[in-house]
C-alpha cells in the first residue's frame, strides 16, 4: 500500500519535470527563431548594391547632369520621387546604370573642420595696444557694417567685403581680426592660405567653397585667411600641376569673394607678410580693396602692450620707461614673450613678485634667441 501511495507523486514530478523542460525548449527555439531572422537581415545587406554620392550639375531635358567623385560627369535618368532637383544638390545614385533613387542634404569632399579654426574670440579691445588707428580703421570698415547695415543703405553706399592687413609679423594682426568678430558676436574662422592648397585637382576650390558655404551657415562670421600670399601671389605662366592648382584655388577664392553681397553678414580679413608678392586682382576695387598697414609699435605703443601685459602680474619697483625704450624694434609678440620670461625668472628664484632685474634678463634672453622654455625645461622637467 506504501508503494500504491507513492506512484502518483512520482508521477506528477515527471509530468512537471516534462512540462519544464517543454516551456525551456520552447524559450529556447523562439531565441533561435529570432537569431535567424537577424542573421538574414544582416545576409540582406551585404547583398545590396552600394549607391554612389553624386553632385548635380544641370537639369537637361528631364534628365540629370551629375557628377561623380571623380570628376566625370553623366546625363542620366532619375527615380520618380526625385522631383525638383537644383543644381549643388547631392543626391544617390544606382551604381549599375547611375539613375538617381534619392536625394541626400549634401555631398561633402572635406571635413572642414580640419582645416578650419572656428570659434567665438573673447578678445577685446582693450587687449590691443599701439594700434588706435588700424582699431578705428577695422570698426568702420568690418564692426558697423556688421552692426549697422541699416546706416548704409539710408547713406546709399556700400561697405568693403573685405580688408587686408599686412606688416610684419608679431605686429597684431590677428589679435585685431579677432577683437572686431568678438565686438560684432560674429563666428571667427581662421585658416591658413597654405592648408587651402591641395594635392588633388579641384580639391583645393572645393574646400574653398565649403569654407565660405560654412561662414554664410554660421553668420555673422568673419573669415580671416592668414598667410594669404601662399594662393594669391602673382600668378606667372607655369606647367607644373601643384602650381596650377594653387591658381585654380585663387580663381575659386576670388569667385566666392565676388558672390557676396557688400551688406551680407559676412567679412573676409586676409592677412599677409608679404604684401609685395601679392596678386593685383586680389586687391582692387570690390574684393580686399581696404588695405590696413600694421607696423611694429613705436614707444608709446610698446608702453601700451607692456602694460596690457603686465597688469595682472605683481611687479615689484619697475622702471617702465626704461625697459620700453631698451624694447625698441620689438614687435608686440616680442613685448609679451619679454613679459611672460620674466615671470619665469622670478618662478626659478621661488619668488611671486617680478622684480626689473627679471625684465633685464627676460630682454637680453628674447633678443638673444634663445628658447624661452630651455631653462624652465632643465629646472624642472
Amino acid at each position: 500500500m506504501v508503494g500504491n501511495t507513492n506512484e502518483p507523486a512520482k508521477l506528477d514530478s515527471v509530468v512537471y519535470s516534462y512540462a519544464m523542460n517543454l516551456n525551456g525548449l520552447e524559450e529556447e527555439n523562439r531565441f533561435l527563431k529570432e537569431s535567424i531572422e537577424n542573421l538574414e537581415k544582416e545576409l540582406e545587406k551585404f547583398k545590396h548594391t552600394p549607391l554612389i554620392a553624386c553632385e548635380v550639375r544641370d537639369m537637361v531635358d528631364g534628365k540629370v547632369l551629375i557628377r561623380m567623385p571623380n570628376g566625370n560627369e553623366f546625363l542620366v535618368d532619375a527615380a520618380q520621387n526625385c522631383t525638383g532637383l537644383l543644381p549643388g544638390d547631392g543626391v544617390l545614385a544606382e551604381q549599375k546604370n547611375l539613375t538617381v533613387v534619392r536625394r541626400i542634404s549634401s555631398v561633402k569632399k572635406f571635413d572642414v573642420d580640419k582645416f578650419v579654426i572656428i570659434e567665438k574670440p573673447s578678445v577685446g579691445w582693450d587687449m590691443i595696444g599701439g594700434l588706435q588707428p588700424q582699431e578705428q580703421e577695422i570698426k568702420e570698415v568690418i564692426e558697423l557694417p556688421l552692426t549697422r547695415p541699416d546706416l548704409f543703405k539710408k547713406v546709399g553706399i556700400e561697405p568693403p567685403k573685405g580688408i587686408l592687413l599686412y606688416g610684419p609679423s608679431g605686429t597684431g594682426k590677428t589679435l585685431l581680426a579677432k577683437a572686431v568678430a568678438a565686438s560684432t558676436h560674429s563666428t571667427f574662422i581662421e585658416i591658413v592660405g597654405s592648408e587651402l592648397v591641395q594635392k588633388f585637382i579641384g580639391e583645393g576650390a572645393k574646400l574653398v567653397k565649403e569654407i565660405f558655404q560654412l561662414a554664410r551657415e554660421k553668420a555673422p562670421s568673419i573669415i580671416f585667411i592668414d598667410e594669404i600670399d601662399s594662393i594669391a601671389s602673382t600668378r606667372i605662366d607655369v606647367g607644373t600641376s601643384g602650381e596650377r592648382e594653387v591658381q585654380r584655388t585663387f580663381m575659386q577664392l576670388l569667385a566666392e569673394i565676388d558672390g557676396f553681397r557688400p551688406l551680407d553678414n559676412v567679412k573676409i580679413i586676409g592677412c599677409t607678410n608679404r604684401k609685395d608678392i601679392l596678386d593685383p586682382a586680389i586687391v582692387r576695387p570690390g574684393r580686399l580693396d581696404r588695405l590696413i598697414h600694421v607696423p611694429l609699435p613705436n614707444e608709446q605703443g610698446r608702453r601700451d602692450i607692456f602694460l596690457i601685459h603686465t597688469r595682472n602680474m605683481n611687479l615689484g619697483q619697475v622702471d617702465v620707461d626704461k625697459i620700453v625704450h631698451q624694447l625698441e624694434g620689438a614687435s608686440g609678440a616680442e613685448v609679451r614673450s619679454v613679459c611672460t620670461e620674466a615671470g619665469y625668472f622670478a618662478i626659478r628664484d621661488d619668488r611671486t613678485r617680478v622684480r626689473e632685474a627679471d625684465f633685464q634678463s627676460a630682454i637680453e634672453k628674447v633678443h638673444s634667441g634663445q628658447d624661452s622654455n630651455q631653462d624652465y625645461r632643465r629646472m624642472f622637467g
